[in-house]
């Protein structure tokens, strides 16, 4: 009996066991449903809380409730879990909501978070970027008090502060001096609950789409093959883009070439130091609008040129800070065409410039990329506010290198392409730099023709009157075909009386 007794005690006091374990299962469960549906909470109290020994700071995996861990309990014939019952006295999950029930939590401040959009951090292999620097855009009406404050709070070192007309707010470019890396930072900055950050983002780097080979210098009387392949001598009948100004946001332009008399009507360094002109900028300003040796496609055209890129080892590189510069004073200077022959990451900041210049009118054209077929879309020419040009040789064939996609609009010829360079040279070189350039100077011829042309008008006239080539219909290689001036212009009601529109007049010289 006595055993018995000492057999059935047992059994009860692991009954009842069962039934507090049971009892803080249901009360576990309910508070887990509580917090744990809302999503991740990645943000645990004041103080990170110290996990069994060889598992790190926190809790580890699932969280608290039912399935999170805790101690193991064994009771003959059961294996049970222990749960914990939520967080202990101190600790509480932010996940963003207020909760009137947690004795001795304060209600967060309102407007927290002044962010746009998105995340910023940049992808996980994005190695195009300055790998000490971040881009953070604020409100233009921001205290410099806060600003300071801001940056002492997360630890940065203000480099350049600039006023984006274009989007109305303050992009400051500041520099991580302890080796912190650029997403910790940008995460940081975006968790930031002063309300001061609008956006923040890695300091990406751009290259120019020219093929990295030699440029090769030119002899004798020089030939323009894609003039003819553009129907250029019938379109120039018509218009010859008369005042239209195109910006080139590029390396710099060699302005003293014989080629650009009276052609250029500003200049804008986003360099320090500046450097000396370059080949690509002097070849991209020409192909638009030279008026000497060489038939530009738009030679009654002004360029407006920005030196944003600088030259390297590989080429010449330029940052999101410097274009952000280039594509705000060429909108503020009345531009109606910007060509960006360049090519690089997505970028939001820029992206939000893109779509400010499109809304006020301005034509914007970009070079496909010269990565190759197995390359993902590369940027601005990806970006929805773009027209995207690839390039084509004197047998109308895609450029070998050029990128593909859906979002390519249509070609240029691109391939051995004569063009002016440095110290009154000419040069001949490949890329969809080279077409994006034409497209930009056929885009000034329209414009002249009816400058109340918006940018949705341009690209359907554009895509309406290529030819088409590969496979029949629009596709991934040479989008709706090889541009064709003549029937851009002639596609093109004159105006008789037609404006600027009026969101750009303000702007203009």
């Amino acid at each position: 009996m006595r055993k018995f007794g000492h057999g059935l005690g047992f059994a009860a006091a692991a009954v009842a066991l069962s039934v507090m374990i049971l009892g803080d299962m249901i009360a576990g469960a309910a508070w887990a449903q509580k917090y744990n549906t809302r999503g991740p909470s990645p943000n645990i109290g004041s103080r990170t809380p110290s996990g069994p020994s060889g598992q790190g700071p926190g809790y580890g995996p699932g969280g608290y409730g039912p399935r999170g861990p805790g101690f193991g309990a064994a009771v003959p014939g059961i294996l049970l879990g222990i749960p914990n019952r939520g967080p202990p006295p101190g600790y509480v999950i932010d996940d963003g909501n207020f909760d009137d029930d947690i004795p001795g939590r304060r209600r967060p401040p309102q407007n927290r978070s002044a962010r746009r959009g998105g995340s910023g951090v940049p992808p996980a292999n994005e190695r195009r970027l300055l790998p000490d620097e971040v881009v953070v855009e604020v409100s233009n009406t921001m205290t410099p008090q806060r600003i300071a404050a801001l940056e002492q709070r997360h630890r940065l070192t203000r480099l350049e502060q600039q006023s984006v007309q274009l989007t109305g707010s303050t992009m400051i470019r500041w520099r991580i001096p302890d080796r912190r890396s650029v997403a910790a930072v940008v995460r940081a900055l975006e968790a930031d609950g002063s309300g001061t950050v609008s956006s923040a983002q890695p300091n990406y780097l751009f290259a120019l789409q020219q093929q990295a080979e030699p440029v090769k210098a030119v002899a004798g009387e020089p030939t323009q093959y894609a003039n003819a392949k553009l129907r250029l001598a019938l379109a120039h009948k018509i218009s010859q883009g008369d005042g239209v100004l195109v910006a080139v946001i590029d390396s710099g332009i060699d302005t003293a070439h014989p080629e650009f008399a009276g052609v250029i009507a500003g200049t804008f360094n986003t360099l320090d130091p500046p450097e000396k002109p370059h080949a690509h900028g002097t070849g991209i300003a020409g192909l638009i609008a030279a008026r000497a040796r060489l038939v530009g496609v738009a030679p009654a055209a002004r360029i407006l040129g920005v030196t944003a890129f600088g030259a390297n080892s590989n080429g010449a590189q330029a940052t999101t800070f410097n274009i952000l510069k280039g594509l705000d004073w060429s909108a503020a200077q009345g531009a109606r065409v910007i060509n960006m022959s360049f090519a690089g990451p997505a970028d939001p900041a820029i992206h939000r410039s893109l779509e400010a210049a499109r809304k006020k009118g301005i034509v914007l054209i970009a070079a496909a990329g010269n990565a190759g077929p197995k390359s993902p879309p590369l940027h601005p020419a990806a970006d929805a506010n773009v027209i995207a040009v690839t390039a084509t040789d004197a047998e109308d064939k895609l450029f070998a290198a050029s990128n593909r996609g859906r979002h390519i609009a249509v070609a240029a010829p691109g391939v051995d392409i004569l063009a002016p360079g440095p110290d009154a040279s000419y040069q001949v070189s490949s890329g969809t730099s080279m077409s994006a350039a034409e497209v930009s100077g056929v885009v000034a011829l329209m414009l002249a023709r009816k400058p109340s042309l918006t940018p949705d008008a341009v690209r359907n006239i554009l895509l309406s009157t290529a030819r088409d080539l590969g496979p029949k219909g629009r596709d991934d290689q040479f989008g709706a075909g090889l541009t064709d001036a003549y029937q851009a212009i002639m596609a093109i009601e004159p105006a008789s009386a037609s404006a600027v529109p009026s969101s750009l007049k303000q702007g203009r010289n």
